[in-house]
């Protein structure tokens, strides 16, 4: 029989009694065997290794994950690695850069070693008159260690080095 939409109503409601056209459909007993393969535990192809076979005497575990290693550097804001220096070394302004008034800042990235020395600089950014006289001093240069849960860690940093002539 035809179904009949009233559009606009938003009534429903629902039966009271079964209507004389439904209808019934015997059971027929346990539904038919499929013919697809059967699956004792987990995905076809796969390890086996699922929680139900865990409990069932399979003895082979998957390998854990390997345990991710701590990192051998950490970066560090230089305003928080300047509070470490023990030692610092003023940078000698060239006389060639003096002569004619170059000033500026230098920055220079760099990485401390766990020692608090420093392993390796680069320039970023500054006056080329004055670079070199930047890194010469830098070198010198002696921070506290930085520990990383008990163990000490190389750390990236950014260093400033400000060259003013006095007036």
């Amino acid at each position: 029989t035809p179904v009949t939409v009233v559009l606009g109503t938003n009534k429903f409601s629902v039966p009271t009694a079964i209507p004389p056209h439904a209808r019934v459909i015997p059971d027929t007993g346990p539904a038919p065997q499929s013919t697809a393969p059967q699956i004792k535990d987990g995905i076809p192809g796969g390890t086996g290794n699922s929680p139900g076979s865990l409990f069932s005497g399979d003895s082979t575990l998957p390998s854990p994950p390997p345990v991710a290693k701590p990192p051998s550097r950490m970066v560090v804001p230089s305003n928080l690695q300047s509070a470490r220096l023990i030692k610092f070394v003023r940078p000698v302004y060239p006389s060639i850069a003096r002569s004619v008034r170059v000033q500026g800042t230098v920055k220079l990235a760099a990485i401390i070693g766990t020692d608090g020395s420093i392993k390796a600089l680069h320039p970023v950014s500054g006056p080329a008159l004055l670079i070199r006289a930047a890194i010469d001093a830098v070198a010198q240069w002696r921070y506290r260690p930085t520990y990383l849960n008990g163990k000490p860690m190389e750390v990236q940093t950014t260093i400033s080095v400000i060259f003013t002539l006095e007036q």
